[in-house]
Parts: C-alpha cells; structure tokens; sequence
C-alpha cells in the first residue's frame, strides 16, 4: 500500500491542460514542460536538435502516480528534462498506436514492458533507450547521461543505436515469427494438444494460471468452454469451476459493490490492485454469463447481475457511452475505497437493522474480516471462501434466509461505502473497450432474458452509432461531447463483433448491417495482402515509424484474433464465403504459432475450436421467432450462427424460409446442406448436437 504525500499548491498549467485525456490532465500542473504527441512537439525536437522523452501511461496506473510525484513534480529533475529534452506524455489508451511502437522498442532493448514507459528517442523519433518506473535518483542520473552524450561524440552512436531499433520494428510480421499459411484443417488432436499445452500451467488449487500476480485471462476461459463443449472432459469443468468460483470469492471481486478489479497481486485472487478497468468487466460479464449457460451455476448469474449493476451505476455516462476506469487510489491511498479497519467496520455495522436470526458477526466471519486486519495496515479485504448455502448449513441457518440478509446487509454497505471520497474516475470513453462491454451486456441478456439488461445495451449501441462514427469510419475517443482520433482496429472489431451479436439477440437487422459496413471498411482500409493481417492503424491515420500489427492475445484479445473470427461469423450470417475464406487463411498463417504458444494466443484458439467441427447456421422463422431464440442460446452451444424473421427477410439464411403450416419453423443448416425443418427447440438442437 502507498500513501501519497499532500499535493503541491497549483502551479501554471502546461500544454496538456487543453487536453480531454483525464491522464494527461492529470499531469497538466507538473513543472514539466509537457507537449502532448503531435506536430508541435516533433518539430521543437527537429529544430532545436533535441532527443525526445516519451512518457506513456493512464490515468487508473498506480506507478504513474508514483513517477509522478517522484519525478515529474519534483522541481529539479523537471528542470533537467526541460532544458535538455522535449518532453511528451501519452495517454495510452488514447494512443495505443504509439504506445506498441516504444513497447516493442523496450522489449527489444531486453527490458520487460510495462507502464509508466519512458523512451527516449532522437529528434526523428526512432527510440535508443528506455525503460519503466524510475526512482528520482535513477531517473536523475539517466537524464544527465543522456543529455552529456548527446552534446558530444556519443551521439553518432545513438543514432546509430536508434537507427537498429527502428529497423526492428519495422521489421514484418510474417519474418519476425516465420508465418506462412500453411493447411486449412484442424483436428480433434490437434485441439487436445492446445489443451493440453494450456492445462501445464493450471493452478490446481487456487484456479487460473500459475503464479502470481493473478490477472483474469478471459480469453483462456472462453477457449476451455468451447473444449468443454467439445470434449465434455471433466477435467475441463473442474478446472474452470475452480477459476470462477475462486475469483468470484477473492478480493479481486467486489463483494459488496460488485464489478472486478484488475488483478490480484498475491496467487490467492485475495488482494487486488484495485483499479477497475472497463475493458475487464465486459469480458468476464460475457465469460460467467457463457459459462451460466454451460454450467448452470446460480453464483454466476449473480455475478453478472451485480456486475451489470455496478457498471450502470459507475461507469454510465447521461449519453449512454460506457466510461473508461476507476483509479485504484482515494485519500491517497491504494484500495482505501473498498477497505475497512476494525473502526470503521464497528461504526459502520452496530447500528444496522438486521433481519432476525442474523448478526454482524455473522457477516464479519462470512467476509473473513480479523480484528487486526486481514491485509495491510490494520486494513480488511472482504472475501469469501464458500457459496452463501454452505455458509448457512454451517451456521445452522435457513440457505435462502441467509442470502436475503446477506443482500440487505451489502446494500446498505454500499450506501454507506459510498459516503467516502471516491477513487478518481477516467471518463474518456473508448470506442473498443465499449465494444467489450456492449458484447457483455448481449450476452448477459442472451443468457438471462433481462430486459433492462438488453435496454442498457442497445442504449450503447445507438450511443456508439450516432456519437462515435462518421459514415463508415470510427473515431476512437469521445470526451466532453466531442469524438476525436482515428479508429484502430480494435475498435472495428470489437464494435462488429458486439453488433453481429447484438443482431443475434434481437433479429433486428439495422446491427447486422452496421457490422457488414464496418468489415468492409477494414477490408478496404487496415488488410495487408503481402500477410493476410490486419495493420493495427487506419491508411488514412497519422504515420508514424512503424505500421504495426495486433497479433498476440493478451487481457484483451488480439484485433486480428478478433477480425478472423468476427470473418468466420459474418461469412456465415451473410454468405460472404470470401469473408469465410479469409478467417481460414488468417489462422492457417497463425497455426503455427497457436499450437506452439496458445496461453498467447487463446482468441485464436477458440478459433482453431470452432473449426474443428462445422458451424451450425440456425434459421428460425415464424411468429414466436424470439422465444425460440432465446431457449437456444440458453441450451449451451457456442458454435452456431443464428438468424431469424416472424415472416420474411432478405438475409441468405433466411431466403426461402418459411413457418410451415403457420408454425414457428427451424432450418439447421451446414455449409449450405440443410437439415430436414422440424417445429421445436429440442428438435433443432438435437440435429446440431447430432452433427457438432
């Protein structure tokens, strides 16, 4: 735990105060002559001949706070980086583009990545040192090399330095991991083996992948819930049950307000950096929704609820855009928002109205809370250890009784919780992060049938459609009324993604035509022919030393894992079989990789699973069109494509379908071969199960 220092009295803004990034106005107050990145800055370093330092971080990272006050608000070191240096700080959410430039860069100098990032870089921007966090004493004494060495003989040899770096990261994709394509079929060993390869690192006992700190890899899950499918291995569900259930028991979980934060630093999901990241809670929103369906466990769907809730409430803007992060820091401190001392917790609790039979140290033993602290500092993370019906039994308490106290009592521990001076909020709004979580509120609904689920979702949708796009073209950023940047391809095809679901839970076929001209503007504006990739920026974006690509799946899945399957899908629903033919080809290019590394490239992954049994392409036509649809997405089958009209329609699958004898009819297609039309749900899922 950090405990910061008081703040300095206001000083002269600097250029960034004009800035909307929440982080960048966070620094906006330094003694650092800070430039935000573009023209003006990149032209001060060309004709005053100076090196550049670029400093990326965001606004929700706690070390950037520490640098910060360390660093760029100490008088001294800023008057050293501004004399010798033209100082840029990104946001990199915002610039994600010049983020993996000097990341890679970093990484090539043998350092490990992370953020704050601080490169260095000649006036023609090509980087020739960097690295991470730096105490003040460090970051002193670098400032003074770097500026010595460029002012005499050495700075031929950081060109020079610069010069190699900046050929390796123009280097190709396709030479930097030797990919070519190679055949088009995947087999059930195959898949056994990417499995197999992933099971190595399982955490047997605490869930998830090995080690510490723990981070949530949705992707990893949702490619062990198409294995499940596939294989129904019991090994599998044990494994995955293990992993939600631990991390809807840990700190890492907000028992009383819901939503998850970043990670946990110890292996236990016990105590988290708390920050809260949109991006994570729309895919785990997606993930214990899927894996409701697949498993039928009640603690999931009550984690998607309270997850839901938290996000409307937190992290809603009035337009219906979802904001960015919570800062994992308030009064100072890292997690003082969410923990309680023995104080507090008495203060808080002693004077609540309990339902009968209950009391507060019922809870208090519930939530594992110790007089002195559980965790730091006479501080308590409250977690679990069991379901609340296990709780009950051991306590001699009625199951259901217990859980409605126990949503009584977390009520009003929130209402009282939110009395104190909450962690900063980034209210910038990004366009693929929104994608992430309209795709989770679209599953949640597929999965429940909530309806206020599926209003918060398609108040998104209309948000992102009317606010967050110019004809065919995205923006990437919106703040204070206003979008701005180029879209990158995480936002296209995260947005498809979430659109074509979005149709598959509505049948309305405005979000399936969104998604149709959104992929067709990447095809026409981020494919590289030379790999069968998609470059990370736009052609028509600003141009930086590299043009790169998206190929590892990380928290957030790769933008072209995600393109090769949104082309998978999309191929299908609109019989666009060269769409079809293009996801092939991108996995065949990237099989190599998959079956060597797939903890890297789990999105893939789930790919490679899907293409190991045919895609079952469902039509439904009829008057209760939606009630089967939604009986069918609750029967757990993650393979299929579905349409549906109560008459008619233009869309391929739907062409020459009718209700036969005025009855709601399913067509179960396979490549363009059908099934005979049958009239139930149970029907229609017994021929896909029969043929997947």
């Amino acid at each position: 735990m950090t405990v910061q220092p008081q703040s300095t009295p206001a000083r002269q803004p600097n250029r960034l105060a004009g800035e909307s990034s929440p982080y960048l106005l966070q620094h906006a107050h330094n003694p650092v002559d800070w430039y935000p990145w573009g023209s003006e800055a990149l032209q001060k370093a060309r004709t005053e001949d100076k090196p550049i330092i670029v400093s990326i971080g965001y606004s929700a990272c706690h070390w950037c706070h520490v640098m910060e006050r360390e660093c760029f608000e100490n008088e001294a070191l800023a008057r050293l980086m501004n004399e010798h240096f033209v100082c840029i700080k990104v946001d990199r959410e915002e610039r994600p583009d010049v983020d993996a430039i000097y990341m890679d860069a970093i990484q090539a100098m043998g350092i490990r990545g992370g953020w704050p990032l601080n490169v260095f870089l000649t006036p023609d921007t090509k980087p020739f040192y960097g690295g991470t966090y730096f105490p003040p004493g460090d970051w002193g004494s670098v400032l003074t090399g770097i500026a010595e060495h460029y002012r005499t003989s050495y700075k031929e040899k950081i060109q020079e330095t610069a010069d190699q770096f900046a050929e390796h990261i123009a280097v190709s994709d396709s030479r930097k991991y030797g990919l070519a394509v190679s055949n088009e079929t995947y087999t059930a060993a195959e898949l056994d083996g990417l499995y197999d390869k992933l099971a190595a690192r399982f955490d047997r006992e605490r869930g998830g992948m090995d080690g510490a700190p723990k981070f949530p890899m949705p992707s990893i899950y949702f490619f062990l819930l198409r294995y499940y499918q596939v294989t129904q291995r019991v090994e599998v569900f044990e494994q995955l049950k293990l992993t939600l259930d631990r991390m809807a028991f840990g700190g890492i979980y907000d028992q009383v307000g819901g939503g998850f934060a970043r990670y946990s630093v110890d292996a236990e999901w016990f105590a988290p950096h708390f920050e809260k990241m949109l991006y994570d809670n729309g895919q785990l929103i997606s993930l214990y929704s899927e894996a409701f369906t697949a498993l039928k466990d009640d603690l999931y769907r009550e984690i998607v609820f309270q997850t839901v809730e938290f996000v409307r409430r937190e992290l809603t803007s009035p337009e219906g855009g979802f904001y960015s992060a919570l800062d994992a820091d308030s009064e100072g401190i890292e997690g003082r928002f969410y923990v309680w001392t023995e104080e507090e917790w008495r203060r808080t609790t002693t004077n609540m109205a309990l339902a009968e039979g209950m009391t507060t140290e019922l809870f208090e033993e519930f939530y594992n809370l110790l007089p002195g602290g559980n965790w730091e500092h006479g501080y308590n993370i409250l977690h679990r250890t069991m379901r609340e019906e296990e709780f009950a039994r051991l306590n001699a308490l009625d199951p259901l009784a217990f859980k409605v106290a126990l949503q009584a009592f977390n009520q009003e521990l929130l209402a009282r919780r939110a009395e104190r001076p909450r962690p900063g909020l980034d209210d910038k709004i990004l366009c693929s992060w929104n994608g992430l979580m309209l795709k989770g509120l679209v599953d949640a609904f597929r999965a429940f049938g909530e309806i206020h689920i599926l209003d918060l979702a398609l108040q998104n949708a209309v948000f992102l459609r009317d606010k967050m796009r110019n004809g065919p073209q995205l923006y990437h950023v919106y703040k204070n009324g206003r979008a701005t940047l180029t879209g990158y391809l995480d936002d296209y095809a995260f947005v498809i993604d979430a659109y074509a679901a979005l149709y598959e839970a509505t049948f309305a076929e405005e979000w399936l035509e969104e998604a149709r001209v959104l992929t067709r503007y990447v095809l026409e504006n981020f494919f590289d022919e030379a790999e069968n990739l998609f470059f990370f920026t736009d052609r028509n974006a600003e141009k930086l030393i590299a043009r790169k690509k998206e190929l590892f799946d990380n928290v957030i899945p790769a933008s072209n894992s995600a393109m090769a399957l949104n082309l998978h899908r999309l191929g299908l629903l609109l019989d666009k079989p060269e769409w079809s033919a293009l996801s092939d080809k991108m996995l065949s290019q990237m099989k190599k990789l998959v079956v060597a590394e797939p903890q890297f490239l789990s999105n893939w992954a789930c790919l490679f699973a899907y293409r190991t049994t045919p895609t079952a392409e469902i039509a439904i036509v009829g008057p209760d069109v939606r009630a089967f649809r939604q009986e069918i997405d609750q029967m757990y089958y993650p393979n299929k494509v579905l349409t549906g009209t109560v008459s008619e329609s233009d869309l391929p699958l739907l062409q020459d379908r009718e209700a036969l004898n005025d009855q709601t009819t399913v067509y179960v297609c396979y490549d363009r071969a059908c099934q005979l039309p049958v009239f139930t749900v149970n029907e229609a899922m017994a021929q896909v199960m029969g043929v997947g």
